[in-house]
């Protein structure tokens, strides 16, 4: 099966040749994969300990679009954020913007990216604050922003996780959303779907004055999905949005076949369910690939409200008392008090490599190699010299 290294190392170089002008994030992109894990960036030489053997464990690029890295970086962003869930049930909800606004939120990634985020917890905070659904706008979501479809298409949307509750207006009361008499239900999406424009294009025309826009973008609804996550859903959900939060739109693992003519990958059809094959010519699969590079610097999780950083505190209270079965909806909850910081979780033990040889994890660190010692170090070594014979007698012997 190839990888995307595959792909960039056959088609990389005369992409970038025949399309001079690609950004410089895009160029950074196919330069870290290529050298990503082999020994261009360097490597560790570790011995083991079971079988004496010294092998090379090579540098990874630490590229966010790269598919192999991030493998640690997204267990420890898995492991926090499940020690940040509520015991409440959770909602996923997904909030998109039309295709008329695609190619103007493109042009312009930094700001209107951050906007879309911004406007979609907006919207359902305002609409969580009406008394009808919860009465509160002191609710908590983890926003993360995807710019892609299933096939590499720009289709910029943002996924919300959120607790079904939140927090009475004088903080003293959990109030919940998921009551026995509308468990499935959150907010209307149509009145999310509009509270969600309205506040996106107001940012636009704030960020962008005297854009035009198309009339259609207030006729035609906003695409809002808001479903309940049940059981185990909420730490599936997790995974699947911690898959990209260090990498990006395509996994070697749907990657098919790579030649001269073009790039076969598997998709799961939207409409049908269906799993089915794309392919597409070499510089078509690069140019989709490459327009998911976010901006450097640029947060593509954000956390509000009751899951941002600074509330933490609230958190860990409301995850204390929350975790006792309660008989009614409300309950109080306590003022936090200063946490001491040396009560600080554990950090999640890294990933251990083992021994190819042996097997064994014991695994020490002998050094730190440059790409110029990782080559010589790979060097094959040649046969031993022969042993030496015996010495001949000096010239002068009369034996």
């Amino acid at each position: 099966m190839p990888r995307l290294a595959d792909v960039f190392r056959q088609h990389g170089p005369a992409y970038l040749a025949r399309y001079g002008r690609a950004l410089p994030s895009h160029r950074r992109v196919v330069h870290s994969v290529l050298a990503c894990r082999t020994g261009a960036l360097g490597a560790q030489l570790t011995e083991c300990s079971e079988c004496a053997g010294q092998h090379l464990v090579l540098h990874s690029c630490r590229n966010r679009v790269c598919p192999r890295c991030g493998e640690q970086q997204t267990d420890r962003w898995i492991d926090s954020q499940q020690r940040a869930l509520l015991p409440v049930p959770y909602y996923h909800v997904v909030l998109t913007i039309p295709a008329e606004l695609r190619a103007l939120v493109r042009q312009n990634q930094r700001p209107l990216l951050a906007a879309i985020c911004q406007a979609a917890f907006a919207a359902l905070a305002a609409l969580c604050a009406d008394p009808k659904y919860l009465g509160t706008s002191r609710i908590g979501a983890l926003a993360v922003l995807h710019t892609w479809s299933r096939t590499l298409i720009w289709h910029p949307h943002v996924h919300l996780l959120v607790p079904a509750g939140g927090l009475s207006p004088d903080g003293t009361r959990w109030l919940s959303a998921a009551r026995p008499a509308r468990r499935d239900f959150l907010v209307p999406a149509r009145a999310l779907a509009a509270g969600f424009r309205g506040r996106f294009i107001a940012r636009l025309r704030r960020t962008l004055p005297g854009v035009e826009l198309p009339e259609t973008l207030w006729n035609k609804p906003w695409v809002v999905h808001i479903k309940r996550s049940l059981g185990g859903g909420t730490e599936q959900l997790l995974r699947y949005l911690g898959r990209y939060v260090h990498r990006t739109a395509m996994t070697d693992k749907r990657l098919i076949a790579c030649d001269e003519d073009g790039v076969t990958f598997r998709y799961r059809d939207s409409h049908d369910g269906k799993h089915k094959l794309m392919r597409l010519a070499p510089d078509e699969f690069m140019r989709r690939f490459l327009q998911h590079t976010a901006p450097r610097g640029f947060h593509r999780v954000r956390a509000y409200g009751l899951l941002h950083q600074r509330s933490r505190d609230r958190l860990r209270q409301l995850q204390l008392l929350l975790a006792v079965p309660s008989p009614t909806a409300q309950t109080p909850v306590p003022t936090p008090e200063p946490e001491n910081p040396s009560s600080s979780a554990t950090p999640p033990i890294p990933r251990r490599l083992s021994c190819p040889a042996c097997g064994s994890t014991a695994l020490l660190l002998v050094g730190h190699l440059s790409p110029a010692e990782v080559l010589a170090w790979r060097q094959p070594r040649g046969p031993p010299s022969p042993p030496a014979g015996p010495r001949p007698p000096p010239k002068d012997c009369r034996c």
